[in-house]
């Protein structure tokens, strides 16, 4: 592994171009920068053929087995017809090591963004999470995270105080009201017991969902993970609380031709959020000596994000008080 404190500062055009062409593909020397900051991904052209998109896996991060248990997932999906972009794979591997990085390199496929206030196509997106997650309870993950309170909002709270990354004259109200929101979580989860974990795309979100003539294809796999099915669902449902119920019943409308979903995850929804805010602030906190970082979240880190932040738990806590969404089907 690289030893620079900044590990992609070592990534320049000419250690990515190597790095491709070790793969036995020939660069034409294009070569675009695509939006990531977690890991480094480009296009890159190729000799009479069409670009690739090549992703440097960041440093420490995930481990080999766990990265190739990624990779397996996807083409475990591909074979069931799930649309999603793969890694290639050369000479048996999908993942590679060249200059101390690994990486691996997929097709590109273009595609838009979904217009996700028509309900035409919450229901087509719908139906392929269904075909995804049929595919994703046939078995379990043994080296990817299993998303809980504890791994999502316990340990990064824990980890922004003790580092102290929060401002200290907002330290104390951060230290209550997360306090609050974990406990809301908390019995939230309890309320609902168990529910079937199974392999999830992860962070299912309307940037990695890419829209064609054709239909949808999901892409990033890179937070793929075990838990309720749930979890790619809610960021799909993006309107106010009086027309989610509308939205929510295109979206399982669309998911129950292929699985069927048990309602009583709709009581998770508000505490998935609370935890992704949770951990999204520790998650930039924990990069903010990457250069790109700053350049990209230039409202991060100072008392106003706090001060925001802490808004959004209160309203949060509030929320996850009130009755679950109920899908108008």
């Amino acid at each position: 592994m690289p030893e620079d404190p900044h590990p992609f500062s070592l990534l320049h055009p000419d250690a990515i171009l190597d790095a491709v062409e070790s793969t036995g593909l020939r660069c034409d020397g294009r070569l675009q920068a695509l939006n990531s900051y977690e890991n480094r991904v480009y296009q890159v052209g190729i000799d009479d053929a069409a670009p690739v998109v090549v992703k440097f896996y960041r440093p420490g991060r995930w481990s080999d087995a766990a990265i190739l248990e990624e990779h397996a997932f996807a083409r475990e999906l591909v074979e069931a017809e799930v649309p999603l972009v793969p890694p290639l794979e050369t000479e048996g591997r999908t993942l590679h090591a060249h200059g101390g990085f690994r990486f691996s390199v997929s097709p590109k496929r273009g595609g838009r963004a979904p217009e996700l206030d028509r309900d035409e196509v919450l229901r087509w997106i719908g139906r392929f999470l269904g075909r995804l997650h049929a595919v994703g309870v046939r078995t379990a993950f043994t080296e990817r995270e299993q998303l809980t309170p504890k791994g999502r909002g316990h340990e990064p709270v824990r980890w922004l105080l003790e580092h102290r990354r929060v401002p200290a004259e907002l330290e104390p109200a951060y230290r209550a009201i997360a306090e609050q929101a974990l406990e809301a979580v908390d019995a939230c989860f309890a309320r609902v017991g168990a529910v079937t974990p199974l392999r999830l795309h992860g962070d299912c979100h309307a940037g990695n969902v890419l829209w064609t003539d054709d239909g949808p294809h999901f892409v990033d796999l890179d937070d793929c993970c075990t838990g309720p099915s749930v979890q790619d669902l809610w960021m799909l449902v993006t309107g106010d609380r009086d027309t989610q119920g509308a939205q929510w019943a295109a979206v399982l409308e669309g998911y129950e031709v292929f699985r069927e979903f048990d309602d009583a995850e709709l009581a998770l929804v508000e505490p998935l959020r609370t935890l992704r805010l949770l951990h999204y602030a520790a998650w930039l906190a924990r990069r903010w000596d990457d250069p790109a970082f700053p350049a990209a979240f230039p409202w991060f880190d100072n008392v106003r994000y706090w001060q925001d932040h802490i808004l959004a738990l209160r309203e949060q806590i509030a929320l996850m008080q009130e009755p679950p969404p109920r899908p108008g089907r």
